[in-house]
Formats: structure tokens, C-alpha cells, sequence
């Protein structure tokens, strides 16, 4: 005979099954796919607009190639207001999704894999930053993106073990970045979308993803390096995020050259982005 404590560890049981069935499809909704796929498009138009900064920047002109410099362009615009709202709804979305999609995988998707999973979680992070950023500029609160990386270094630098954690974050930074290229290099990233069955338009899909993760990865390698190299040399001022970075690819021997290819190359990827929203597997 089954006792009232079985009966209600069995209750208990059969309702976080139903509440995680009914989160599982709210996840996995047509109207939050849909709303998520904005936030790729989002991203892409933000990495458009660094890329044309970074552009700028090669031909001597100023500006903040990040994505505080982007979202400063969007809220100059006439509909700016509008237009945060839109996309800090998009990237919210987006970062809910990815974070359904980790905790309890996808039921149209037979290969739900621990690599799928943190990848969704690595991705809901980093839409929710993105999402945060554009937040702060809505209530008036937007930081350049130089200043917080250098405050953020700073603080660190002073916590214990501070500098190996600093270390460990360019470092990972860096891996990041050389995990972008070789995707860009090998197109594995083809398995994420659906090939248009016209020749054009499927050379344009590869193209854009080839450059665009390419130069995607050598901007985060740079932004990594500059993290180690400030960690090391005590110098938290010298962590300047992207934007710090691509001044001082600027610097270099033949710079505007190597920065004006990696601005195309961000172009490329955030046409990329924009192509993924439309055509991402689900």
C-alpha cells in the first residue's frame, strides 16, 4: 500500500514535469524562435556598423570601433529611441532562447550534446551582455566600452589571484578567437544554416561566413592580447577592449591596410549574422 509521503513525492514528481514541459515549450515557441532569430540580425547590424567605423578609423578619421560606438550611431538616428527598444527586446529574446535551449535542450533537434548546450549557454551570455549594454544606453547610463574594460581590468588586477583570473580570461579570449578563424577556415559553421539551393545565393552564405568569422577571430585574439599584455605589464589602461584594439592594430606596420581588411572582414560577418537570422536550423 502506498503511503501519503509516496503519494505526494509522486505529486510533486508529476508537477515539475508539467512545469518543465510548459517552460520547455515556451522556449521552443514559433513566436520566441521568430523573435529570437531578431537578435542575430541585431548583432549583425551592430558588427556592420563597427566595421564601418573601423573603416574610418584606417583612413584617419575618428570614432569608437565597439559596440558602444555602434549603439551611439543607432541612438543619434531619428527613430533612435524606437530602434534600442526593438533590439534590446531582440537580444533579450534571444538570450532567453539560447538559455531554454541549454538548460533543456531543443525537441526538434535530435543532437542535443553538452557541447550544443554550453555553446547555447556561452551564446545566452553573450546576447544578455549585449542586451544590458543597449539597456544602459535606454536609461541614459551608456560607458565607453574602453573605459569599463580598463575599469574592469583595474578592479580585478586589486582582488586576490586577480591577475591569474585576468590571465585566464585574455587567454580564453584568444582561444575564442582562434576557434572563430579555423571555423571560418574549415566552414563548419554551413551545419547552422539552411543553404539556399541557388548557386549565388549560397556562394554569398559561405563567403560572408568564411571572411567575416575570420576577421571576427583575429579581432577577439587581439582584444585578448591586449588583456595578458596589460595583466602582465600591471597596466589595466592598456586593456582597451576592441575598440583599443583596432587603434593600435592602427599603429603597426602597415596598419590602416590590416585594420581596413579587418573592418570588411566585421562587415562581412555581420552581413553573415544577418543572413544567419534568416536562414538559422532550428
Amino acid at each position: 500500500m502506498v503511503n501519503k509521503q509516496e503519494i505526494r513525492r509522486l505529486v510533486i514528481k508529476e508537477e515539475i514535469r508539467k512545469a518543465a514541459d510548459v517552460a520547455e515549450e515556451a522556449a521552443n515557441s514559433r513566436t520566441l524562435a521568430v523573435v529570437a532569430r531578431a537578435g542575430y540580425a541585431v548583432s549583425g547590424l551592430l558588427h556592420i556598423l563597427i566595421g564601418v567605423i573601423a573603416l574610418q578609423l584606417a583612413v584617419g578619421r575618428g570614432g569608437e570601433a565597439d559596440v558602444t560606438g555602434a549603439v551611439t550611431q543607432l541612438a543619434s538616428q531619428p527613430a533612435g529611441p524606437f530602434l534600442l527598444w526593438a533590439c534590446f527586446a531582440a537580444c533579450a529574446a534571444l538570450a532567453l532562447w539560447q538559455l531554454g535551449n541549454a538548460i533543456l535542450g531543443n525537441r526538434n533537434q535530435q543532437d542535443n550534446k553538452l557541447s550544443k548546450r554550453l555553446s547555447a549557454v556561452g551564446q545566452a551570455l553573450v546576447f544578455a551582455a549585449l542586451a544590458a549594454t543597449i539597456l544602459s544606453f535606454i536609461a541614459g547610463k551608456g560607458q565607453s566600452s574602453r573605459e569599463s574594460s580598463s575599469d574592469w581590468t583595474g578592479t580585478l588586477m586589486k582582488a586576490p589571484f586577480g591577475m591569474f583570473l585576468l590571465i585566464a580570461v585574455g587567454a580564453g579570449i584568444m582561444i575564442t578567437g582562434v576557434v572563430f578563424a579555423v571555423r571560418g577556415f574549415m566552414r563548419t559553421f554551413k551545419k547552422d544554416l539552411s543553404l539556399s539551393s541557388r548557386e549565388a545565393a549560397r556562394k554569398f552564405q559561405i563567403g560572408v561566413g568564411v571572411v567575416g568569422y575570420i576577421a571576427k577571430g583575429i579581432a577577439l585574439l587581439l582584444v585578448g592580447l591586449l588583456v595578458v599584455i596589460a595583466t602582465v605589464r600591471a597596466q589595466p589602461e592598456q586593456s582597451t577592449g576592441l575598440d583599443g584594439s583596432l587603434k593600435a592594430l592602427r599603429e603597426q606596420p602597415y596598419g590602416p591596410y590590416l585594420l581596413a581588411a579587418v573592418a570588411v572582414g566585421l562587415v562581412a560577418y555581420g552581413l553573415f549574422l544577418m543572413v544567419k537570422a534568416r536562414t538559422l536550423r532550428t
